[in-house]
């Protein structure tokens, strides 16, 4: 693949698609320049933000419809497929005209697009976890608030991370859409600037760098410690 992007590099215009050493140079002009490192803040702002209060506002919905049977069609009838149906785009259409252009505009959308995540896997957590045990906390006198400390987290402890790790993923590819419409700092922002100067090096560097970022991410950080997770909390 580096070999063929070598080569369409030289056939092709470089405003059509700049050779890796191009978007290499573009990168090291990236990192030095102070005020590129707003644009990479105010991404990472927007997706851990929209990240933890997805899995707040998700988790938290999922719980409510398990400890109260009368909202589970709601939750899991209603809300989550509305969630899940609609389109971030219009998530963001919709936040810029509530909210105006800024972080809370990028977070919220991102954060609507992400709740049905948090909305299912905390909902299999829940169902995985065996009603037997639960039965046997409380004949033994274990208050509401112990059983869940001592049985519901740590079962929901490895769906709870499994959420962290796709809210992460999903929240990237949604990140430069966001912040193209709804956001005045970011990647988004900063890839539209380069696309109406066309600053193919910069354009084609973002988009290298997200994956990079990503994937490094999610191979050397949540694989290794979602799987040191499933082991510790595995059901015996």
């Amino acid at each position: 693949m580096l070999a063929i992007w070598v080569v369409v590099g030289i056939v092709e215009p470089p405003y059509l698609l700049p050779g890796p050493v191009d978007v290499a140079k573009q990168f090291f002009v990236f990192v030095i320049d102070p005020h590129m490192w707003v644009h990479v803040g105010a991404s990472l702002l927007h997706v851990v933000g929209a990240v933890l209060g997805s899995i707040l506002i998700g988790g938290g919905l999922a719980l409510a419809a398990h400890y109260l049977p009368v909202l589970r069609l709601a939750v899991h009838g209603r809300i989550s497929p509305f969630l899940n149906s609609f389109s971030g785009t219009g998530w963001v259409l919709l936040a810029v005209l509530w909210f105006g252009l800024g972080d809370f505009t990028v977070m919220f959308a991102l954060a609507m697009v992400l709740i049905p995540f948090a909305i299912i896997n905390v909902r299999q957590g829940l169902e995985s976890i065996d009603p037997e045990i639960v039965e046997m906390a409380r004949s033994f006198g274990r208050s509401g608030f112990n059983r869940f400390r001592l049985i519901f987290l740590p079962a929901l402890t490895p769906f709870l991370f499994s959420t962290l790790r796709i809210c992460f993923g999903v929240a990237w590819k949604a990140l430069l859409t966001a912040e193209l419409f709804g956001g005045d700092a970011g990647f988004g922002r900063l890839f539209n600037l380069a696309r109406q100067n066309y600053d193919t090096p910069l354009v084609v560097m973002i988009i290298v760098l997200i994956i990079a970022a990503v994937y490094a991410t999610d191979r050397y950080l949540f694989e290794p410690t979602q799987a040191r997770l499933s082991a510790h909390y595995e059901p015996v």
